[in-house]
């Protein structure tokens, strides 16, 4: 009977639960940013293909920052082996010769780019934030995204302000660790 190398049974199951957890958010990352379905679904085959040859998941302390990173430098990596199209290529001659360009080649890409992020980093950073142990989640809500005082939560709990002060203080260490490989990719764009 042939043994199981413990450490290969825990990355399996680690690139299990990545396919299941991220699949779908990560392919509407990629497809966000690529031309057609058949680019996205190469480039998120490539992605677990990647994760797949990693002997051993556990250094990866921040799986969604990782496979976000790897996602966007596939893209890189395919956007640069493909031909780069000049406008002209996407304009057509009206009746009188004139080149006219299709409307949605004025529509800003960037700003559509922006919102996709600003979509993404959101749900990254409420689902960090409902990782958190209650009570560091309950102090950093009620400070951060209900105007309370860190002494008005003390009041309102009967805690001490030094405990307030402490659970908000690791609240925002986690959340800062949790979201810190996703914002860098955000801010190297």
């Amino acid at each position: 009977m042939e043994q199981v190398n413990p450490a290969e049974s825990n990355t399996h199951q680690s690139i299990l639960s990545a396919i299941h957890d991220y699949g779908k958010r990560l392919h509407q990352f990629i497809r966000s940013r690529v031309s057609t379905d058949e680019d996205a679904e190469d480039i998120l085959q490539d992605v677990w293909y990647q994760l797949s040859t990693i002997i051993d998941t556990e250094p990866i302390d921040q799986m969604s920052g990782w496979l976000y990173r790897v996602s966007k430098n596939k893209i890189i990596d395919r956007k640069k082996k493909h031909k780069t199209l000049s406008l002209e290529d996407f304009a057509y001659a009206d009746e009188d010769g004139q080149l006219v360009f299709p409307e949605v080649i004025h529509t800003d890409v960037q700003e559509a780019e922006t919102k996709m992020d600003t979509a993404l980093l959101r749900e990254l950073f409420f689902k960090a934030l409902n990782e958190l142990p209650e009570k560091q989640r309950q102090v950093f809500v009620w400070n951060e995204m209900e105007d309370m005082t860190l002494q008005q939560i003390a009041d309102q709990t009967g805690e001490s302000i030094k405990t307030i002060i402490s659970r908000k203080r690791y609240a925002v260490t986690r959340l800062r660790e949790q979201l810190q490989d996703i914002y860098d990719e955000l801010l190297t764009k």
